[in-house]
């Protein structure tokens, strides 16, 4: 059996993109390097984590397409699950996100937002799915 360990996101500054999930989510920080290259939030069961653009890079000869240089948001985003959207999506903007799509109710009944951080992350906002 394989499990889901931990989600890196590499950007510009990792100590600053932990203060934003501090700040805007209440989230706590669980560890940062002394080089402050890495770092990860405590989320639960499976780890937040971010790193340098630099630290990636040296794992990618190649390169690869950053979320903070990209104009519009990488395919890819984090959930943050939540009993009020209205409140968290307003604590993210006032720390520095900007909105992508306020929160609207979607027809499975389940209430989602989007906003993108500073770092260049796309958030979903979202109440937790009714079984």
């Amino acid at each position: 059996m394989v499990k889901f360990g931990y989600t890196i996101i590499y950007v510009s500054n990792v100590n600053d993109a932990l203060s934003f999930f501090e700040k805007a989510f209440k989230m706590n920080r669980k560890f940062i390097t002394e080089e402050r290259d890495y770092g990860e939030l405590d989320t639960g069961e499976t780890t937040l984590a971010f790193a340098t653009h630099e630290l990636g890079s040296s794992n990618f000869h190649g390169g690869y397409i950053s979320g903070s240089a990209s104009e519009q948001p990488l395919g890819t985003e984090i959930a943050l699950v939540t009993s009020n959207v209205d409140a968290v999506h307003s604590s993210a903007l006032d720390f520095g996100a900007v909105e992508l799509k306020e929160p609207e109710q979607k027809p499975w009944g389940q209430i989602v937002s989007y906003v993108r951080c500073p770092s260049g992350i796309l958030i979903e906002i979202c109440t937790p799915i009714a079984n």
